[in-house]
């Protein structure tokens, strides 16, 4: 296996409450980042590197270090959707590996649920100077149509079943009753997704993740660093980018860019996904959790359905326990990018720290996966493997 022990993941931090009306969303980055770095043992002083994406107030970066007291040398805004923070442990860890800086500081937050935010149930609309807006506004997409087409072209090319999709949100319920801070903590079964409404054909209500408010954050120090505050350190063994788009028209709806990014990041890692013992994947709708786990390698494309099926996500239950704090699905999901979370319940499961009833047994190797956009159009894939040091 490659190893680059340079950068580290020092500090985690999600922010329990799941509706934040009486604050603002740079104060919900501040308290993300306030407890982050307390986990790494480590103030805002010691931070020369901040990353954020589309979620933070005014300028980003320049808004936000200002707000904070951050004196930066290195700063990022790179925005990838719900891949947008997968991509930022990575490319911290790059900056800290070629000297730019020597702990970086990432921050998520959003207020959607107490803004009363309709999430993907409303037509997509942008300024007529996007490429696309010409041929797709006058059909009035959303995102969860774009998804229902991606999960309708499945079922239609593989015969997966509404009943496999439901095991996904079967387990991440699973998995949230043991949290007690998941939005959704009671079980459900498979006849519950299937008798809740329809959505977007054949996507029903419990197919689509939650809407909260919320955030996190994520600290990434230079080894020596980390190494002093006496933390239990996670290293970063591989990364991948990649944007997937509809190529003039050749789009295929079953595919993610997680076939591309999981292949670098599988590939630097020098390991297989038979390897990983816990995957963190991006859930904003039970067809996108099957897509990225044909695509990461888990399974044939096509065999997702008989994969996800009978439990085989449940921790202690099945081979791939996925999404251990209830993910998007149940727990939490703010500002449309929950891929820090996701990295956040990896790196639980690498410390040990996940909650007992879910926690996998010496886990090694994790797998977080995130995606921008929207499966069905265009979207951004980011892939990242984290080992217990």
């Amino acid at each position: 296996m490659n190893r680059s022990d340079a950068a580290v993941i020092s500090g985690i931090y999600e922010i329990p409450t799941r509706l934040s009306p009486d604050k603002s969303i740079a104060m919900l980055h501040a308290e993300a980042a306030r407890g982050a770095l307390e986990d790494a043992g480590l103030t805002h002083r010691d931070v020369d590197a901040y990353f954020c994406a589309g979620d933070a107030p005014g300028f980003g970066p320049v808004s936000m270090a200002d707000y904070m007291g951050l004196k930066l040398r290195h700063a990022d805004s790179t925005e990838f959707g719900g891949a947008s923070y997968i991509s930022h442990v990575a490319r911290a860890s790059a900056a800290i590996e070629s000297g730019r800086c020597n702990v970086a500081l990432i921050t998520l937050a959003g207020r959607p649920r107490s803004e009363g935010r309709a999430v993907g149930t409303t037509a997509r609309t942008a300024s007529l100077q996007v490429p696309d807006t010409a041929y797709e506004t006058p059909y009035k997409p959303n995102v969860t149509t774009l998804y229902g087409m991606s999960a309708k072209r499945h079922m239609h090319e593989y015969g997966t079943t509404s009943e496999q999709l439901a095991w996904i949100r079967v387990a991440a319920s699973q998995h949230a009753q043991h949290n007690p801070n998941a939005l959704l903590r009671k079980p459900v079964s498979v006849q519950d997704v299937l008798e809740s409404p329809i959505v977007a054909d054949p996507l029903h209500r419990l197919d689509c993740c939650v809407v909260t408010d919320g955030g996190g954050a994520i600290v990434v120090s230079r080894r020596e660093i980390a190494r002093d505050t006496g933390r239990q350190l996670v290293a970063i063994r591989g990364a991948g980018d990649a944007i997937y788009h509809q190529q003039g028209g050749a789009i295929n709806l079953t595919t993610t860019g997680a076939a591309a990014s999981g292949r670098l990041a599988f590939e630097q890692a020098g390991i297989t996904p038979a390897d990983i013992q816990y995957a963190s994947i991006y859930d904003s709708f039970t067809i996108t959790v099957l897509l990225q786990i044909e695509d990461l390698g888990f399974c044939a494309k096509g065999d997702g359905g008989k994969f996800v099926a009978d439990g085989n996500l449940i921790s202690g239950v099945g081979k791939l326990p996925f999404n251990t704090d209830g993910g998007g699905q149940c727990n939490n999901h703010p500002a449309n990018r929950g891929g820090l979370t996701k990295v956040i319940e990896a790196v639980r499961q690498l410390r040990g720290q996940a909650h007992p009833a879910v926690q996998v047994p010496n886990c090694q190797l994790a797998v977080a996966q995130g995606i921008g956009g929207w499966v069905g159009s265009r979207h951004a894939s980011s892939t990242l493997i984290m080992e217990r040091l």
